[in-house]
Formats: structure tokens, C-alpha cells, sequence
């Protein structure tokens, strides 16, 4: 595998430092912190790093292929690029970025209802290949015009959100008037003046808004009172009843995400869903819950043969990605990791980190001697009769 990455930035953590120092300090936080102590944030990644993996040197080894088929789709590799809200605030044009590298890396892009790029500007990139995440409007018909904008546009998977009841509480957020409403400071401006690359950028790309929503804002509304139309026009809070209509609804492929118990699982399946991503929302929400490779791995297990099991949450490397497959895992998905690389390399960063990403997780699949993605999981240590599972569902 011949993959360009910059060899400056060889890693996550390179990216965030470097991400940090060329975006004002209200955005950085914005997407790198968590709720309340930040505990599950930080426990998402530890507890993935604790996964051990067995090689096995003197075997016949036929090579290597990162390859990974999902929902029909034979993707180069078995992650993609999780939503994430106010994008455009980060970097300018970061969803247009990391929507176009993940169509040229034939990699998933799932995009966020709430980001800065519409629906359709994204399925033109991705030439319909890309993924919609939908926040729950309150109101049938809005969600239904959603709904046939997606299907115009040519979207196939949809992702709805169950782990946003009710919005986190953020402390740095709130410090940095990025609660909404959102408020721009005079310590925000100082922080934006003192960042000139992002400034320039952000004048000439414009105001970050939430360009798929645009057309059931008014015209004219204020910060203030946008806020409250938001928590008017969406609901997190899904329900049987909810479900069941989108199922019936949409023709594509549904998936949801933010499923973190096996009960929730079970009933994912009972209602027709086609996969699940567990996921804690990045330690966004709850800051007491699980890390969410342990819900994982007891979901694959039980459910994995039944439909597609995938993960977000906490990974950060090639080997976190290799840790959770082999915990049962069909796919993984990456949110800030992506973030701070167009953070730290602009137009650059969707790219370099996929193929920084891709590299690292065939490393680790080399030195073990695996040859698929699917197969890490017969290299798990620790976790009896975890790599048995879900053989032959051909998902």
C-alpha cells in the first residue's frame, strides 16, 4: 500500500496540537471537549487501548486487503467519517472537504443534519454516495420533506440519532457563548483576531450556517431566536412510534446510532433497522456511561449475525480501529479525529488522515498477521468465544 500522508503530523494527537494552534480556542473546544468532567470522553479511548491482540508469526500469510463490504458497498476500508454538527465553524468548508476525501478514498461520509453543508452540495461531491444523519423534527411534514430531499438527492443510508434526548451539559461550551444561542464575545474576537489563516478563510467561505436547514429557517431571525427554534422544530427523543414511520417511510437502508445497551439493541431489531453504530456521542452526553467498545462488544456478540454492528466513540489511531473490530465490530466510524485533521492541514487534512489511518491499521494488521479487517477478530485476547460470531452474514 502506497499511501501520501505528511510525515510532520504522523499521528492524532499531532493533528489536535497542531489543529489547536490554527483555530480560535471557542472552536477547538467546540469539538474536542466532552460533558460535565470530561470522564467518559477520556474513558472511550482507555478503554480501547486495553484490548490486547495475539499475532501469529509462523502461519501461512496470504497478504493483506483493508476492504470491507457494508450495506452492498465494497468500501476501501472499514471506517468512515461520523457526523458532526457546525463543521464550517472548525474549519471552512470542512464538511465540502471530508465529504470530497472520503468519496475519492471510497470511504463513508455520514452527514449531519446540523451541518454546514446542504444535502445536496454533499451528494454532488459524494455523487450520492454519502450518508444522511437525521435529527427527529418535531413535525411529520417537515421530516417527510427531509425525507424526499434525501431521496431526490440520491442518499441510500439513513442514520437516526437516539442518543440526543436532551442536549449535554458543556461547560466549556457555555463559557465560549457556544450554547445555543451562540454569542460572539469580545474574548471570542479576540481569539478569532489572533488566528488570522481561520479568519481569512472564514470571511471568504462565509458565516457558518446550517446550510440543509436553511429553508425552513425565516428570514431574517436572530442568534437568539434560532436557538429556540431549534429546540422547538427537533425532538432527540425516539420512540417505537417514530421508528416504525420512518421504517415505513424510507425505502434505503436505516440505521441508528447512539444504541448502547443490549435491550435498545434488541429492540433496533424488532423494529426493522438495517444496522446499529454504538455509540456515547463521543462522550458528549453522559459523562457516567460505558465506554462504548464494552456495550459493543456484548451487542456484536449476541446480534452481530442479525444485522451490522458498528462503533464510534474514542478512536483515535489504526489501532484503536484494529482494537474494535476485533471486538466485534463490522465497522468503525471517526468524528474528531477527522475534525482536528482539517484543522490542522485544511484542505489537505480529510486525506492525509485517511491514508495516516489506513497505514496504521494495516501495520498493526501485518504484524499480527491477519488478513481482513473481519478476521482481527480471531486475534482478540481475553474475551472467550468473541470472534465467533457473525461469520457469514455477507452485510
Amino acid at each position: 500500500m502506497s499511501l501520501a500522508y505528511n510525515p510532520k503530523y504522523p499521528s492524532i494527537p499531532d493533528l489536535r496540537a497542531r489543529a489547536r494552534k490554527r483555530i480560535p480556542r471557542f472552536a477547538f473546544e467546540y469539538v474536542d471537549g466532552g460533558c460535565n468532567a470530561e470522564i467518559n470522553l477520556r474513558r472511550n479511548t482507555e478503554v480501547i487501548r486495553e484490548v490486547q491482540l495475539k499475532p501469529y508469526y509462523l502461519r501461512d500469510y496470504g497478504g493483506i486487503s483493508l476492504e470491507t463490504e457494508l450495506f452492498g458497498h465494497r468500501y476501501s476500508a472499514p471506517f468512515g467519517i461520523s457526523p458532526i454538527g457546525l463543521q464550517g465553524l472548525i474549519w471552512p468548508e470542512a464538511s465540502e472537504i471530508l465529504a470530497r476525501a472520503a468519496f475519492e478514498s471510497n470511504i463513508p461520509f455520514i452527514l449531519s443534519t446540523v451541518a454546514t453543508a446542504s444535502l445536496e452540495k454533499i451528494s454532488e461531491i459524494t455523487e450520492g454516495q454519502a450518508w444522511f444523519q437525521l435529527y427527529h423534527p418535531v413535525e411529520e411534514e417537515l421530516r417527510d420533506d427531509l425525507l424526499q430531499r434525501l431521496e431526490a438527492a440520491g442518499y441510500n443510508v439513513l442514520v437516526i440519532l437516539s442518543d440526543v434526548p436532551t442536549f449535554g451539559y458543556r461547560s466549556k461550551e457555555i463559557k465560549n457563548g457556544l450554547a445555543i444561542p451562540p454569542k460572539m464575545t469580545l474574548r471570542n474576537m479576540l481569539q478569532i483576531a489572533g488566528r488570522p489563516s481561520w479568519a481569512i478563510r472564514t470571511l471568504l467561505a462565509g458565516t457558518p450556517e446550517f446550510k440543509t436547514l436553511k429553508p425552513y429557517i425565516p428570514k431574517g431571525m436572530s442568534l437568539r431566536h434560532l436557538g429556540l427554534f431549534m429546540n422547538k422544530t427537533f425532538s432527540g427523543r425516539l420512540n417505537a412510534d417514530r421508528v416504525k414511520a420512518l421504517r415505513d417511510r424510507w425505502k434505503g437502508k436505516l440505521v441508528i446510532k447512539g444504541v448502547a445497551s443490549e435491550e435498545d439493541a434488541r429492540k433496533a431489531i424488532e423494529w426493522g433497522l438495517d444496522g446499529i453504530i454504538v455509540s456515547n456521542h463521543g462522550g458528549r452526553q453522559l459523562d457516567a456511561g460505558e465506554a462504548a467498545i464494552t456495550p459493543l462488544t456484548a451487542i456484536a456478540k449476541k446480534f452481530g449475525d442479525q444485522l451490522p454492528v458498528m462503533m464510534d466513540s474514542g478512536i483515535r489511531s489504526g489501532p484503536d480501529i484494529a482494537n474494535v473490530m476485533a471486538s466485534g465490530a463490522d465497522f468503525t466510524f471517526l468524528g474528531r479525529s477527522f475534525m482536528y485533521g482539517v484543522g490542522a492541514l485544511g484542505r489537505e487534512g480529510g486525506q492525509h488522515t485517511i491514508n495516516m489511518l489506513k497505514v496504521q491499521l494495516q501495520q498493526v494488521m501485518e504484524q499480527v498477521c491477519c488478513e481482513t479487517p473481519r478476521d482481527l477478530r480471531k486475534h482478540l485476547i481475553g474475551r472467550e468465544g468473541s470472534g465467533e460470531r457473525g461469520q457469514g452474514s455477507g452485510f
